[in-house]
């Protein structure tokens, strides 16, 4: 790998921090800390319920490791950001690589900003192959931003940053390592869908019997075959179905939320 030093930034610089959220990643912290050891600070929330070497990880490389309990994607990764020194901000996933192309053109957008966030574009490798079809990409994330021109928005656990003025693009992309196999991302499907439901639950959105019987295979002729996911091989066809049986489980999940609040007027655990 190509290191990225200071020189590549010049010395007059705005100050750039990375902020990672991890829960049980000891398998990939390090290589993504690695990928962006250049910047001027690392700042890292663990989750409390982490109990693999995530902590001890984190604290040997990062210059802020904060322990906190899970309240939700979007609090964690907000809670991250506030504990930055500096108002340039990097979100980049434990399970992510910033590769030093991009790490380039992150350092050069900063230094010659002209809007206060960049979207990055993320690829994933999946399933032994990039996948580059599909809902799975591409896969556009609003990740660099300058903190006092930015808010999150969104619900869990698929918030998102708005920034004043609009987003420019960067030309690198983000490697995303998400599953270690397929049972991973099952298992990955089965909590997202949990949380997922119980957004839709809060924010009033009540099922319908189309939810389950319509939603999953629009999804997945969407990602199969107008988004060309049939282009990734049997790769793409088993993330077309995957996605499509997440949509289903996401409402049959708030059908089941309905049920528990009928029966218990206090409303689901």
């Amino acid at each position: 790998m190509t290191q990225v030093v200071a020189s590549d930034v010049g010395h007059d610089a705005p100050g750039l921090s990375v902020c990672v959220i991890a829960c049980n990643e000891q398998n990939v912290l390090g290589r993504c800390l690695d990928s962006v050891d250049w910047a001027d600070e690392l700042v890292i929330v663990v989750d409390a319920k982490s109990h693999d070497e995530t902590e001890r990880i984190a604290r040997e490389r990062a210059d802020r490791v904060e322990v906190r309990p899970y309240q939700g994607d979007i609090e964690q990764k907000d809670a991250c950001t506030r504990l930055a020194s500096h108002d340039w901000v990097l979100i980049v996933d434990p399970d992510e690589v910033v590769t030093p192309p991009l790490a380039r053109e992150i350092q050069r957008a900063v230094r010659g900003a002209d809007r206060a966030g960049y979207e990055i574009n993320r690829i994933t490798y999946h399933l032994g192959r990039w996948v580059r079809h599909g809902d799975f990409f591409p896969d556009w994330k609003l990740r660099l931003f300058r903190r006092s021109a930015a808010r999150w928005r969104g619900t869990n656990p698929h918030g998102r940053v708005e920034v004043d003025g609009g987003a420019a693009r960067l030309e690198g992309e983000i490697e995303h390592y998400s599953y270690v196999d397929l049972a991973d991302h099952v298992a990955r499907i089965q909590d997202f869908s949990t949380l997922a439901a119980r957004a839709l639950f809060r924010e009033g959105r009540r099922f319908r019997i189309a939810d389950v019987t319509l939603r999953p295979p629009l999804r997945f002729a969407r990602a199969y075959w107008l988004k060309a996911g049939f282009r990734d091989g049997l790769a793409g066809f088993i993330i077309a179905a995957a996605t499509a049986f997440y949509v289903f489980l996401k409402y049959a999940k708030l059908w089941e939320l309905e049920r528990a609040a009928a029966r218990a007027p206090s409303g689901p655990p």
